[in-house]
């Protein structure tokens, strides 16, 4: 089971014309807790940091699952509905997930999303696709932990 955090960094990039302007980002990262998502976020950014730089927020996000998509520059927010019918009631059941999708476009996204739920046993729908704001996503890596210094 992975625990997702979001962090929103501050940080200072150079841009096309050379200026040095301040800017926010988002990046998911995958934690234990939230003292680790802030070190893995200044370990990840460290190669691209060449000003100031903080980590201005961080928050715990229930993703179920993620889709990668190589060819994919952008990361869309699927709220998908598990559907099941409770007998007792005579009622449909909803129950809502969350899940990213690396893809594109917003097409790209919906194949994405699709292709990656296939196999899947349990009846479901699409609720929501939206595009985020989600630059790059960081998975837990062994390699990273053998280098922290507290290992």
């Amino acid at each position: 089971m992975h625990n997702w955090f979001e962090c929103k960094v501050k940080l200072e990039k150079t841009v096309d014309d050379g200026k040095i302007v301040k800017v926010g980002e988002s990046y998911l990262v995958d934690a234990l807790s939230f003292t680790e998502a802030e070190e893995r976020m200044v370990e990840e950014m460290k190669p691209f940091i060449s000003g100031e730089f903080q980590i201005a927020n961080i928050k715990r996000v229930k993703i179920s699952e993620l889709f990668f998509n190589d060819n994919g520059d952008k990361w869309y927010r699927c709220k998908v509905n598990f559907v099941t019918f409770d007998e007792e009631k005579g009622v449909e059941k909803r129950s809502p997930v969350l899940m990213m999708v690396q893809a594109g476009d917003f097409r790209a996204a919906l194949d994405g999303l699709t292709e990656g739920m296939k196999g899947t046993m349990a009846d479901w729908e699409v609720a929501v696709i939206s595009e985020t704001t989600i630059m790059d996503v960081f998975r837990y890596d062994a390699e990273f932990k053998k280098s922290s210094p507290e290992s």
